[in-house]
């Protein structure tokens, strides 16, 4: 494992910026607009990054970023699924506002034409490409200077009489889009990846490619802590039940140990393979000379049971699905200030505005999220979000995936499922495994109170 490890690190090195010293931040300089790089992984929980804490996966390439960069620890996501979680992405807006709240709906025109961050930046002057997972409805070529879209399987034919990795083909357009860009316009590349999103109706789920069968040959992933029947106990009733998708998903991939092993291998050889055409991405940035000019955004749309309270995939608000990696490349950072950890809450209804506002370009009225460069390039700390609302829309029927609400805080959560009327309340600083809900516990009842009160105030600020 250590030798793959120092392998893939190996060639792979660090840049120098010039910085002065302004007023209120120490950034880089440069003559031109910076470009953006948004890389969006699928399905890709908070710890499941090397430099996440994780000292099973191989992620050199994007541990490098963070070494060179700032990591959040607290990212996670207004709602935990591709479509919706994508289309918040794009706007910066809460599904409540987009109205994205099924499979195939498309953003609204006056949020693509408007709102979109690859919208704002066009009108600005950039060059923009997408590659990869669009995941809400069809893209409209119009909206882009250069787009690939494809999604839903892990190979392709390619033309050839044989097959391309969809992994594969997301690094091809890529770098196709870097290598023939015009090079007198600033650039945004947005690259969707399928990866590490199952393949949901194939036996084998996470189907990698075969030079990647080296990866983790010897290793034993270790089995989440509530991996147990009594966590899945502790879930409420509906959740639990065999008719909830989440168990559903569970007996696919991991109802045994055997099944666990195989199945955790595959996912981390994706993402190893992911990790590897962000190294290819970097370097082609490096070799054309504009690395230290471009920021660079590595993020999860959504977070993932891996088992954990024996459930598979993501939807409901505990913090394995709603937390995610995020990893941000940013010039301006000072050296001095890089290879550092944030710990406030970062959503994905903070990407668009902290790129338009990288760029110089104005931000909508209508984005509902926050510039969060502010909390990594402002000397004095800036005054943060200390909870969010989360939302999530009932997917085919109430058996199958049913509507829920949070307020999540530092300390705290409470969850509402509206279709049950059922709650549930944890103590994230005694119970971080969120194990035991104390919904009904008398001493705790002032919270509760206090964070229904105000989940009621942001939902109705939100919508």
């Amino acid at each position: 494992m250590e030798k793959f490890k120092r392998q893939l690190m190996q060639g792979i090195g660090l840049c120098s910026v010039t910085l002065v010293v302004s007023t209120n931040l120490a950034v880089a300089v440069s003559p031109d607009k910076m470009n953006v790089v948004f890389l969006l992984a699928d399905d890709l929980r908070w710890n499941s990054l090397g430099c996440m804490g994780n000292s099973i996966v191989i992620t050199p390439n994007i541990d490098r970023l963070s070494q060179e960069g700032i990591r959040f620890n607290n990212a996670c996501v207004t709602t935990a699924i591709c479509m919706v979680s994508r289309a918040t992405i794009l706007s910066g807006q809460y599904m409540s506002s987009h109205r994205v709240t099924k499979f195939g709906v498309e953003l609204p025109e006056k949020v693509l034409e408007e709102t979109s961050y690859p919208a704002v930046l066009r009108k600005a002057g950039y060059w923009t490409g997408f590659v990869g997972k669009y995941g809400v409805g069809k893209i409209r070529e119009k909206d882009y200077d250069f787009s690939k879209e494809y999604e839903g399987k892990h190979w392709f034919p390619n033309g050839q009489g044989d097959s391309i990795h969809v992994t594969a083909r997301n690094e091809r357009d890529a770098l196709s889009f870097l290598k023939n860009r015009p090079k007198e316009k600033p650039f945004l590349l947005s690259v969707s990846f399928f990866a590490t999103h199952a393949e949901d109706k194939h036996p084998d789920q996470y189907r990698y490619q075969p030079q990647s069968e080296k990866y983790y040959q010897n290793t034993v992933i270790p089995v989440p802590k509530t991996a147990t029947d009594a966590a899945l106990k502790a879930l409420p009733p509906f959740i639990s039940d065999e008719a909830n998708e989440g168990r559903n998903r569970w007996h696919w991939r991991f109802d045994t140990p055997e099944k666990y092993q195989r199945y955790m291998k595959a996912y981390y050889r994706m993402l190893t393979e992911l990790d590897l055409v962000v190294g290819k991405i970097v370097e082609e940035l490096k070799t054309q000379g504009v690395y230290e000019n471009t920021m660079i955004i590595f993020m999860g749309d959504n977070g993932y049971f891996q088992s954990d309270h024996q459930l598979a995939d993501k939807w409901y608000p505990y913090q394995e699905s709603i937390r995610v990696p995020l990893v941000v490349h940013d010039p301006r950072l000072p050296v001095t200030r890089r290879n550092s950890v944030n710990d406030e809450f970062v959503l994905n209804i903070d990407i668009a505005p902290t790129i338009m506002a990288a760029t110089g370009a104005e931000i909508p009225a209508a984005v509902q999220g926050s510039d969060f460069s502010a909390l990594y390039l402002t000397r004095k700390a800036p005054k943060w979000r200390q909870e969010f609302y989360y939302e999530h829309p009932v997917v085919n029927k109430v058996s199958f995936i049913p509507s829920s609400e949070a307020l999540v805080t530092h300390h705290n959560k409470y969850i509402y499922w509206p279709d049950y009327q059922a709650e549930e309340y944890f103590d994230l600083k005694k119970d971080p495994f969120e194990e035991r809900n104390r919904i009904k516990e008398p001493k705790e009842q002032p919270a509760i109170q206090a964070l229904k009160k105000r989940m009621a105030e942001l939902k109705q600020k939100v919508q």
